[in-house]
């Protein structure tokens, strides 16, 4: 039997153990103790406190968020190597501000975790993980009208509900892994949104987002061979940070329908995605141009009471970097021209309320690459050439399974869970080198014990 079969075990005679139904407070509902007021304001923190233990049949070795398009082979050191690894870094804070004023109704949100950048010793010695900013941003809405200003969820990530921008009312999986399943189109960026309330049941909006030219890849490595480093300050690899300019932002389109059929809900949505690109060529004295975009439709319903299906689809050319950036939005041909690159992918899946103290979930999520590339110089350009190196994947693929339990739930003093789940992992390269494996996969287990503030 593996060491994670044995795992397995272990964690399904744990589950088997915590089987009794949650303990219901009988208080009746009641304000957040921790919520008060200044003015007519009404500030309200709010957060969770995370442990959380991760196993991978191989050392991945990117902490408790997955990297999916590094996963290592079975012929390396790191492919032989099993992982195990605690952490409280998906703590989270936040903190929502809600007012009204002359019929307008305003509120600002901040979230914030400990999954910043750290220094190379993190782990040594005092473990002092470094907080950063996941959200912050200020919402108004008057009648119909409703507008965003600062940093959220993209607009092209899921939604549960209309085009609400809080992050209980989207669609990320309840996956344990900070870095969410494979086939999520999501992004957390600067944006200004404008939406509209139609009706009860239909929304519609558009949102003007921070755009990237991104060129990289498989282990934040650049899966672009520029031809010459004058391509260097103008695209973005995966570690260039701010060097890249900017060209125009990536505008992203949505209309979402929620309706209630026979006691259960549905909702669907419809969004697309338009990114421009631009580059100089020093050579030909040349700024070529490139437009990209796609397509995504999703949908969440309940087909019976606290069982909702769920299926997300994204299909484009130019909007690779929303899958994580696992994806290169373009490559760089021989002459300097953009080309986007075709990417699809998606997730299906479940989430079940068996009872007031069990949710069962499970999803398959999956990214299709096509190839992009220019053989016409002496060296290849592009990605998925023939020969191109094992990072460059064809596909990545991801089937999902977990169960929260939640102990207890009060009004007054929070509640506290245990979130389970148990991923396989297997990525494709284009290319297969002889006597190398055709693919790479790891199994992982998570196990998060959680108590979250009132």
């Amino acid at each position: 039997m593996t060491k994670l079969s044995r795992f397995s075990l272990c964690l399904a005679a744990g589950l088997a153990l915590l089987a009794p139904a949650v303990a219901q407070d009988a208080t009746p509902a009641a304000a957040s103790p921790l919520s008060f007021k200044i003015g007519a304001f009404e500030f309200a923190p709010g957060g969770f406190l995370d442990f959380t233990t991760v196993y991978r049949s191989t050392n991945v070795g990117s902490g408790i968020g997955t990297n999916f398009a590094g996963i290592p082979y079975n012929n390396t050191v790191a492919g032989r190597l099993t992982e195990l690894r605690e952490s409280a870094q998906n703590s989270r804070l936040t903190l929502k501000v809600s007012g009204q004023h002359e019929g307008t109704d305003y509120y600002g949100y901040l979230e914030t975790d400990f999954l910043g950048n750290q220094p190379s010793n993190v782990a040594v010695s005092s473990n002092s993980d470094t907080m950063r900013m996941r959200v912050y941003f200020v919402d108004a809405r008057h009648g119909g009208w409703e507008v965003l200003a600062g940093q959220d969820w993209s607009l092209l990530t899921p939604n549960k509900v209309g085009l609400s921008p809080m992050p209980s009312d989207l669609f990320y999986g309840q996956n344990m892994d900070t870095n969410y399943q494979v086939g999520l189109t999501w992004a957390r960026q600067p944006q200004f949104r404008l939406m509209y309330h139609a009706s009860d049941h239909l929304v519609a909006g558009v949102s003007i987002e921070n755009g990237e030219p991104y060129v990289g890849g498989s282990s934040g490595a650049p899966t672009v061979v520029l031809p010459g480093t004058v391509y260097n300050s103008q695209v973005n690899s995966g570690g260039s940070n701010f060097s890249a300019p900017g060209f125009t932002p990536d505008i992203i389109g949505k209309v979402a329908f929620d309706t209630a059929t026979g006691g259960h809900g549905l909702h669907i949505e419809v969004a697309g995605l338009e990114s421009e690109f631009r580059t100089f060529t020093p050579a030909t004295n040349l700024t070529q141009h490139a437009a990209g975009g796609g397509v995504s439709v999703n949908a969440n319903a309940e087909i019976a009471k606290g069982l909702h299906l769920i299926a997300t689809s994204f299909l484009g050319d130019g909007g690779g970097r929303y899958f994580f950036g696992m994806v290169p939005d373009m490559i760089i041909r021989q002459n300097g021209a953009v080309s986007p690159v075709l990417t699809q992918g998606g997730i299906g899946g479940f989430e079940y309320q068996v009872n007031p103290g069990y949710l069962a979930y499970a999803y398959y999520g999956g990214i299709n690459i096509k190839r992009d590339f220019d053989l016409s110089g002496a060296t290849p350009v592009g990605y998925g050439f023939p020969g191109a190196p094992s990072s460059m994947n064809r596909t990545i693929q991801e089937g999902t399974f977990g169960i929260v339990h939640t102990f207890w739930k009060s009004a007054q003093y929070g509640g506290l869970q245990l979130i389970t789940q148990a991923s396989y992992l297997v990525r494709t390269p284009f290319t297969v080198t002889a006597g190398s494996p055709k693919n790479a996969h790891a199994g992982m287990v998570f196990m998060d014990l959680r108590y979250t503030l009132p």
